[in-house]
């Protein structure tokens, strides 16, 4: 039987189901040679690479993103109070 290949491209995606090592996940998500995207050492497509200062950029801005987020709930809920806990009437015609 012939064997499927471990790692490779499918429609210009990169795949690799290989065991990852250490060596090979901390030298995958810190690449200095190489752009904002790496290949992931372990499943398929892309990830960021730690050692390019757009990847912290974009890192810094789903941050704030997220504490924007979280932030909007937790101002929603104190001004609504408890009036989310109470039952809503709902009319049909």
């Amino acid at each position: 039987m012939v064997d499927k290949p471990q790692s490779g491209e499918l429609f210009g995606v990169p795949y690799n189901f290989e065991r990852p090592s250490i060596g090979r996940m901390l030298s995958s998500y810190f690449q200095p040679d190489e752009g904002m995207l790496v290949e992931k050492p372990f499943g398929i497509g892309y990830t960021l690479n730690l050692a390019n200062w757009r990847s912290w950029v974009v890192l810094g801005v789903a941050g704030v993103l997220y504490y924007q987020h979280n932030a909007g709930d937790d101002a929603a809920e104190s001004e609504n109070g408890d009036a989310a806990d109470e039952p809503v009437e709902v009319i049909v015609d």
